[in-house]
C-alpha cells in the first residue's frame, strides 16, 4: 500500500491506513483503550452526536526527522482543547492520559503512513469524542466514544507555502458571540460550509469572517486563525468566538523569539490596509501567506503580495516552526513528543 503513495505530492485528503484506536465511556468510567482495523463505527439511531451535535475533534500531526525519529507537535495543547470543548458542550472530558497514550499508539501502529523526511508531508491526527448513547429528549449522553486515526496528507490549501486570496463576505457568520465558536465542534464547521462553497466558485481560498454583532472586526479565516504584521509587530485577532489555534499560540511565541512584538486585540477592518504581511495560520494550513483579501460589498482589496512570493516574516516563522517540527532545531519550549 505506502509503495503506492506519492508521498510529495499528496494532497489534504483521506488515505487508508491500518489501525485506529478507540476507547469508550460506559457506565460512569472510561473502558481501556482498543485497537481496530475497521473504518467504521457502529451507532445507535438515536445517539446525541446524530440529533444534537454532541461531537467534538481536534487536529494535530506527525513529522518524520532527518534522525528517523517520529516527533508529535503539542500533544498536550490539544488534549487540554478537546477538554475543553467536550466541557462546552456537556460532553464527558477525555483524560489527558488517555488521549496521550491514543494518539501515541496510533501513530505507532501506522508508522509505516508517515511521509518520509524531506517530502513535505506530514502524518495528520484526528482524534474524535463523539455522544454515542441514546437519547430521544435534548440531554447530554451517557456514553461517549473517543477515537484516534491517522492519514498521511499534504498541504491544506492546494497554493501550499504561496500566498492565497481570502474573500469577506458580510452575508455569512462563522459563530455567534457567547455561542460555540471558541471550541472546536463539527457545528461550527458545518455553518462554513455554504460561505466556503461561495468562496471556492469565485476562485478564493477561503473566507474572512467578521464578527457576528457589529461586522466592524476581523474574526478569523473559515478553516484558520487570522494574523498580520506591522511596525515589527505579529497582530491576531480578540475575539471570543475564535477558535484558540495552537499553531497561532506557537506561532506568537516564536515571533517573540525572533524580536518581534504580539497583539491579540480587536482588529477593526480598515486597518488590513496597514498591514505589510498577512497569514491564515493551523495546524492543516501551518502558515499560508496571504497575497490579497478582497472585500466586493465595499468595493475594497488588499494586496499584500505583488510578486507571488510570501513576505519576510511570514517565511522566517514558517521556517522556524517546521524546523523544530522536523527536529531540525532545537525545541527549546517542550512543545514535541518523540514516539519511541
Amino acid at each position: 500500500m505506502t509503495g503506492e503513495i506519492d508521498w510529495e505530492n499528496l494532497s489534504f485528503s483521506y488515505i487508508k491506513t491500518d489501525y485506529n484506536v478507540r476507547c469508550y465511556y460506559r457506565d460512569g468510567k472510561w473502558g481501556k483503550l482498543e485497537t481496530s482495523s475497521s473504518e467504521t463505527i457502529n451507532l445507535h439511531m438515536s445517539a446525541t452526536c446524530l440529533h444534537y451535535g454532541q461531537e467534538s475533534f481536534e487536529g494535530l500531526k506527525a513529522f518524520k526527522g532527518k534522525d528517523g525519529k517520529t516527533r508529535i507537535f503539542r500533544l498536550d495543547e490539544n488534549a487540554r482543547r478537546m477538554q475543553n470543548s467536550a466541557k462546552g458542550i456537556l460532553m464527558e472530558p477525555v483524560p489527558e492520559e488517555i488521549f496521550t497514550e491514543a494518539v501515541k499508539k496510533a501513530v505507532k501502529l501506522n508508522e509505516r503512513f508517515i511521509p518520509p523526511y524531506g517530502t513535505g508531508g506530514t502524518l495528520y491526527i484526528r482524534p474524535l469524542l463523539i455522544g454515542s448513547g441514546p437519547k430521544i429528549g435534548v440531554a447530554p449522553s451517557d456514553e461517549y466514544l473517543f477515537l484516534v486515526f491517522v492519514t498521511p496528507v499534504g498541504p491544506y490549501f492546494k497554493e501550499g507555502f504561496k500566498p492565497t486570496s481570502l474573500l469577506i463576505t458580510r452575508k455569512y457568520d462563522r459563530a455567534a458571540p457567547r455561542g460555540t465558536g471558541n471550541i472546536k465542534v463539527g457545528g461550527n464547521y458545518a455553518a462554513s460550509l455554504p460561505s466556503g462553497k461561495m468562496a471556492a466558485e469565485n476562485g478564493y481560498s477561503a473566507v474572512l469572517y467578521l464578527d457576528s454583532c457589529e461586522k466592524k472586526y476581523i474574526d478569523e479565516c473559515g478553516p484558520a486563525n487570522f494574523f498580520g504584521i506591522k511596525n515589527s509587530t505579529y497582530i491576531t485577532p480578540e475575539s471570543s468566538s475564535i477558535l484558540p489555534s495552537i499553531t497561532n499560540k506557537s506561532l506568537m511565541q516564536l515571533a517573540k523569539d525572533i524580536g518581534l512584538k504580539t497583539e491579540r486585540r480587536q482588529i477593526p477592518i480598515d486597518e488590513l490596509e496597514t498591514f505589510d504581511e498577512a497569514g491564515a495560520c493551523g495546524t492543516a494550513a501551518v502558515i499560508s501567506p496571504i497575497g490579497r483579501i478582497d472585500d466586493p460589498e465595499e468595493n475594497k482589496s488588499y494586496i499584500y503580495s505583488k510578486d507571488g512570493k510570501p513576505g519576510p516574516v511570514c517565511e522566517k516563522l514558517f521556517n522556524k516552526l517546521q524546523a523544530i517540527q522536523y527536529g531540525d532545531e532545537t525545541d527549546n519550549h517542550g512543545w514535541i513528543t518523540i514516539v519511541e
